[in-house]
């Protein structure tokens, strides 16, 4: 594909999205007899269920939450874009399945495994190879070329894979920050144990309960995975003021009294309160929550820049070859 068709090629669009709001009101006896009341928990402004699947290169059949073109990468700002490839069986291949070589600057990329195996290349020299747990976390910054396929002997073996990608918008200050590669490892990974053998929390980024996490990160960030047995019952809370949203990889669960099952996401209202999470059955979950950047952004395919000038210069470096060079 020619460079400027890869750039025009764009960001696909996603759906729009409707929230329904519910409104009651309980009298003070209620309220009183009522140890979980309602004003106590955070709302939950949405549960969205899964979208079309599309096929990102021929390695990847994501759902594609956000962006959709009705804002809301705003909405979950600093992330900006969030595409799940629920599990699907690739057969045994001796063709390579992902996607070849592409740029980006201004955003970092977050790449979760949950099943199968993936195998980042980029043009600073990084290598990787990601297996279910672990994850690959590629600041573009000031520019970078990767690729990313399925790891040579899940390719020839084929099974069960279940990937999912983020973008984190990085801030204008950090936008032209030297490109960086953080391999973490499941094993690794910061974790707290749940009592009554509920499960466990692996922190990211950010902080549960006293435990930080593994990642740097360029602004205020929670990344969490959770993995919750059957019955699992719990609080926790989230900044009031950061955005925050839950993502049901596996299982399902019960929000603030919200069902929600395999696949569909939690968009939380942005203020202060508990979120009670109930496991109907043996579950993963991806919590994401970053304080909003606040900040005017520009996005033409693989950039997010804070102007239109940004963007036309950074497809100019990129033609240029001042991304440097790596091999399809």
């Amino acid at each position: 594909m020619k460079r400027r068709q890869f750039i025009q090629s764009g960001v696909v669009g996603g759906l729009a999205l409707l929230f329904t709001k519910s409104f009651w009101a309980k009298s003070k006896e209620e309220v009183v007899l009522d140890d979980k009341a309602l004003p106590t928990q955070r709302g939950v402004e949405g549960v969205l269920s899964p979208t079309n699947t599309h096929m990102v290169g021929n390695g990847f059949k994501v759902m594609n939450y956000y962006p959709n073109g009705k804002g809301f990468e705003e909405r979950m700002s600093p992330f900006f874009l969030m595409d799940f490839n629920a599990e699907v069986n690739f057969p045994a291949s001796d063709i390579a399945h992902g996607v070849g070589v592409h740029p980006h600057r201004g955003i970092e990329t977050i790449t979760f495994a949950f099943k199968g195996a993936v195998e980042h290349h980029d043009s600073k020299g990084n290598h990787g190879i990601i297996h279910p747990g672990d994850v690959q976390w590629m600041t573009a910054g000031a520019g970078v070329l990767h690729k990313e396929y399925h790891e040579q002997t899940f390719n020839r073996t084929g099974g069960a894979f279940e990937m999912l990608q983020l973008w984190l918008n990085l801030p204008k200050k950090h936008k032209m920050a030297t490109p960086k590669y953080q391999s973490i490892v499941h094993a690794e990974k910061p974790r707290v144990v749940l009592e009554n053998n509920m499960g466990e929390i692996c922190i990211v980024a950010g902080e549960y309960s006293g435990v930080q996490g593994i990642a740097s990160t360029f602004s205020p960030v929670q990344l969490w995975d959770m993995h919750l047995n059957e019955h699992a019952d719990f609080n926790f809370q989230l900044p009031g003021n950061f955005n925050s949203g839950i993502l049901v990889v596996d299982g399902s669960i019960i929000v603030n009294r919200k069902e929600v099952p395999e696949n569909h996401y939690v968009q939380l209202k942005n203020e202060e309160g508990d979120i009670h999470i109930q496991a109907k059955k043996k579950c993963i979950l991806l919590v994401l929550s970053g304080e909003p950047l606040n900040e005017p952004y520009v996005n033409y395919g693989p950039f997010v820049m804070n102007t239109e000038e940004e963007i036309r210069q950074a497809i100019q470096d990129y033609n240029a070859g001042k991304f440097g060079f790596l091999a399809d």
